[in-house]
């Protein structure tokens, strides 16, 4: 059990105890391995005796059996005793106290273990350190609880542009990659469903709040729900893989004055008068497109000719008048 300030408690106390040989680091400790229920709180009653006693006879096996001191079984789990490595080599709950590795492999040289009765030959051992290669590391870092979040927002982010802006491409990639390694994330990590919902509910609503009048009022009914959903989602996790609290502040506050600069600049050209009129427009000289649009003053229009002609890609042409949506042109 190492490095030094290391600890064997709860599940890890049967892991270490299991070993043909234990051995603890200097300032490390083993015990704590009371049973309490999934909110960290004791187990009452006749069910608490019997998962207690349970885990008393289960630990105890594990102790005779590998020649070590039975009795810290009930100390460990009745009592939640904890012995430093001095303590647990003096009580027999441990085999052996090194400092490091090759000092402990020195230690065991000729030692025989219990019960196998296998006896070690490590002197000169030679010791190869293997560290988790680039794309291990990559996952690692991808399918953090703070990242996994942002991936997921990025790739609806994403693939929401491109359906809305069809044939930019690169937004739906590079959103269909984030929401794909979101999704391997999810399945790494315990996802809460109700965190996951919520989350899609305030992507939705903040859709809805461009095509509506209300205000602001789905907008920041969005940005909660992301905000909860987001501190949600690994809630059924260990605290080291849940959402930052202060990440999830920050970008919720990012988003909804993006979103409330974004709306307010739509509601401002929605609200802008119509500035092109026939008057306006007629003898401006534009450039035919293809499918029979022209290009006329930064803007595709639909034209036709008086007399009804086919328009070729490339021609210039002189606007003649405005019905509706639908210039009339001529050659220039």
């Amino acid at each position: 059990m190492s490095p030094n300030g290391a600890r064997a408690a709860s599940a890890g106390v049967w892991i270490a105890e299991a070993a043909d040989v234990l051995a603890m680091a200097p300032e490390t400790n083993i015990g704590s391995s009371t049973p309490i229920d999934s909110a960290g709180g004791d187990i009452k009653g006749a069910l608490g005796r019997k998962v207690r006693n349970d885990a008393v006879a289960s630990l105890k096996s594990l102790l005779k059996h590998h020649g070590r001191n039975p009795a810290f079984a009930r100390e460990a789990v009745i009592k939640a005793t904890n012995l430093t490595a001095d303590e647990a080599l003096s009580q027999h709950v441990i085999d052996r106290i090194a400092p490091s590795l090759p000092a402990l492999l020195q230690q065991l040289d000729g030692y025989k273990t219990t019960p196998k009765g296998y006896v070690l030959h490590l002197a000169g051992a030679d010791i190869k350190s293997v560290h988790p290669g680039f794309f291990t590391r990559l996952l690692n870092t991808l399918i953090g609880p703070n990242i996994i979040s942002l991936l997921f927002l990025a790739g609806l982010a994403g693939i929401g542009y491109e359906i809305f802006h069809p044939g930019v491409v690169l937004p739906g990639a590079l959103g269909a990659v984030s929401l794909v390694t979101a999704l391997f994330g999810f399945s790494i990590l315990p996802v809460s469903w109700a965190g996951l919902m919520l989350l899609l509910l305030g992507v939705a609503l903040l859709v809805i709040d461009l095509h509506v009048t209300s205000h602001g009022a789905l907008t920041i009914a969005g940005l909660i729900c992301l905000a909860v959903g987001s501190i949600m989602l690994f809630h059924n996790a260990p605290p080291p893989y849940h959402t930052s609290k202060p990440l999830v502040i920050g970008v919720a506050v990012t988003l909804g004055a993006i979103w409330a600069f974004a709306v307010g600049k739509a509601w401002q050209v929605r609200r802008t008068p119509v500035l092109m009129s026939p008057q306006a427009i007629a003898g401006a000289v534009g450039e035919v497109r293809r499918d029979g649009l022209v290009f006329v003053n930064g803007e595709l229009w639909q034209a036709r000719t008086p007399g009804g002609e086919q328009l070729k890609p490339g021609e210039r042409v002189r606007v003649e008048s405005l019905d509706g949506l639908v210039l009339t042109v001529k050659p220039v």
